[in-house]
């Protein structure tokens, strides 16, 4: 029998192993959303991810003759438990190929590790916060993943997890919807009335233009995120990290702002045209050739993709929203994109759902995050 054995990245070389073994699982999976490899290397590493910093972590790699066949990391956050009341660790990252002796060493140690350190529940696959990749596909399969913070596993990772008696915690769904020819006069209608109320959406050109107010943006998605199944509120050197990882890749037209008759940022969006089509070519990496493939696909692309967006709670019943849908549906338009994509969604968010159901947008995908007791 090989010899295999689980231990700790505990090197720069563990480190890339970890990162890189993906690659080498996907490597004829036609629906994998390769990361940039750059990007890996700032998420898995402590000097270079603040959320190490207020974190209890654990990265493993499954070796098989010498070989990386399988990695997983454990993820303990002492301050989101502390405010939701919980015993949680959580799980991220897991990767193996269909093998279920490895797939079980790595849950198990993951396991272990977790109740060595008083946990009482072990749920994922969900990272830092809900900003990284979280839950395994659970319907979709036929179709390419074109988020790049979502999952592009494998079904027999989902045999695998109901094999070791992990249950369901929440499921993640995705829409995907036609852009509207018209803007509906519901929608009209509420936004002139939300203008006259003294509201105002900014829009911009470029993202020079958006930087003063990314503190006041994530500001508010701390204060209105807290019900988000996950997340965790980001202090100000992650806000940094995010912004600094992400604005590259963002177009200025598809991110709308609203402001309040003092200037207070009380709700936003941000869109961005998907660039999937260029990051598979990519290969996960940005040079010689990857930045230009990332570049031209986001050009060419008839589909957007909506990745953020908040409303104050204490402005949601007042059509604050109808500012956002006019303004990203009208650059939409102007952009001649055909399609939108919502991103993610908890199952039971009925408010979100419902909102993008009047634009007769349907599931396509859905993502499950297990949980167990240990």
């Amino acid at each position: 029998m090989p010899n295999t054995v689980i231990r700790t990245v505990s090197s720069k070389k563990d480190l890339n192993a970890f990162i890189h073994l993906p690659f080498r699982i996907h490597k004829n999976h036609p629906n994998w959303l390769p990361p940039l490899i750059a990007d890996e290397k700032k998420v898995f590493d402590a000097k270079k991810n603040a959320s190490f910093a207020h974190c209890d972590t654990i990265l493993l790699i499954a070796e098989r003759d010498g070989l990386v066949v399988g990695r997983i990391m454990g993820i303990i956050n002492p301050t989101y438990n502390e405010v939701h009341k919980e015993k949680n660790a959580r799980f991220f990252a897991m990767e193996t190929y269909d093998d279920p002796r490895i797939f079980d060493m790595l849950l198990k140690a993951i396991e272990r590790w977790a109740i060595d350190k008083g946990m009482e529940n072990l749920v994922g696959p969900i990272g830092f916060s809900d900003k990284d990749p979280q839950g395994f596909l659970y319907s979709g399969f036929e179709d390419p993943v074109s988020i790049i913070v979502t999952n592009p596993s494998f079904a027999y990772m989902i045999n695998h997890m109901e094999r070791n008696k992990y249950a369901k915690s929440i499921d993640l769904v995705q829409y995907r919807a036609k852009v509207p020819e018209s803007i509906s006069p519901i929608y009209e209608t509420m936004f002139q009335r939300v203008t006259n109320a003294g509201y105002q959406i900014l829009e911009f050109t470029n993202t020079k233009a958006i930087r003063p107010y990314i503190p006041p943006v994530f500001a508010l998605l701390n204060k209105t995120y807290t019900e988000i199944y996950g997340f965790a509120p980001l202090d100000d050197k992650e806000i940094t990290e995010f912004a600094e990882r992400f604005l590259p890749f963002l177009d200025a037209r598809f991110i709308k702002i609203v402001i309040d008759q003092q200037k207070n940022v009380v709700a936003f969006l941000v869109a961005m045209p998907d660039i999937s089509k260029g990051m598979r070519k990519a290969e996960g990496k940005l040079f010689p050739f990857g930045f230009m493939h990332i570049l031209r696909s986001g050009k060419k692309t008839k589909q957007l993709n909506l990745l953020l967006g908040s409303v104050e709670e204490s402005l949601r019943i007042k059509g604050i929203v109808s500012l956002l849908a006019v303004k990203v549906i009208e650059s939409a338009q102007k952009a001649k994109m055909e399609l939108f994509d919502s991103h993610l969604i908890m199952e039971d968010n009925a408010k979100m759902r419902a909102m993008y159901e009047r634009f007769d947008a349907k599931v396509y995908k859905t993502y499950r995050i297990f949980q167990k007791a240990l």
